[in-house]
């Protein structure tokens, strides 16, 4: 019961998308591929997600979906709409899109009160902790020689950041060097403990003065901001909160009325 009821905040969660969804991609005979045709054809591409694609991706995701439309107009000009098998399998899509939609209406009707999300928020504050954080760039190189030469441009120039970013996008071996060696905002523990006891004990606008060393090789570090560790705001954990809460309700009051629904019906397991 618990997996269907999942099941369906998910599935109400996509009817909402596609409802408001406009984005037309291509035309067929006149018939529009919108985000719901491209989303049907991602259904089977674990984790896909179109807008990270590259362009060449895309396109192949697209014309799918075209080839996909035109099959369908295929299919309903040979007459299979007049076939047993069709009808009987139409008739148990409309059931069930009948639930999902009906489901949708029931969750967009629940109602979580501010009083009860701050009252959450506040009985699980241990949930709402934030680590110390940082928000740094780095240069990597495979010798601690070239780390050092790093080292000694950067103490020439006027500019400490924008010398770093272009030395990170001529120099940097990492991943990162197109983005001039962001790396965003990361805490301690999802960096090599190296790295982030180098990062951590910098200044905002400072930078490394002796090469750090871990297994990918020599890093040189500027750090461009940091923050303390403390609690995610009750404003700014609202929204989660929120939403989990009306997943909370909605599935109770699934549950109580699929009860009630047993309760009545003549149920016959075989």
């Amino acid at each position: 019961m618990k997996k269907l009821l999942l099941g369906s905040v998910v599935a109400v969660s996509l009817l909402a998308g596609t409802a408001l969804s406009a984005k037309t991609y291509a035309t067929v005979n006149g018939q529009k591929v919108e985000d719901r045709d491209i989303a049907a054809i991602l259904q089977v591409i674990p984790g896909a997600q179109f807008n990270k694609m590259s362009k060449t991706q895309q396109k192949k995701i697209i014309e799918q979906a075209v080839e996909k439309k035109l099959l369908a107009e295929k299919a309903i000009k040979s007459g299979v709409e007049k076939d047993p098998q069709y009808i009987k399998s139409l008739d148990g899509m409309k059931k069930e899109l009948a639930l999902e939609v009906w489901m949708k209406k029931q969750f967009d009707a629940v109602k979580v009160s501010d009083k009860e999300l701050k009252a959450f928020y506040d009985k699980n504050i241990k949930m709402f902790k934030q680590p110390a954080t940082a928000k740094a760039r780095h240069i990597l190189v495979k010798t601690k020689a070239e780390a050092q030469k790093i080292i000694k441009e950067l103490a020439k120039a006027k500019d400490k950041k924008a010398k770093f970013i272009e030395l990170a996008k001529k120099k940097s071996t990492g991943p990162s060097a197109a983005n001039g060696g962001d790396l965003g905002w990361f805490d301690a523990k999802r960096m090599v403990k190296p790295f982030s006891d180098a990062a951590f004990k910098l200044k905002k606008g400072d930078y490394t003065k002796t090469p750090v060393k871990t297994q990918f090789g020599y890093h040189v570090i500027f750090l461009e901001d940091k923050k303390k560790a403390g609690n995610v705001s009750f404003e700014q954990a609202k929204p989660n909160i929120q939403q989990s809460l009306k997943v909370r309700k909605f599935q109770e009051n699934m549950k109580k009325t699929a009860k009630e629904l047993k309760a009545k019906a003549d149920i016959k397991i075989k």
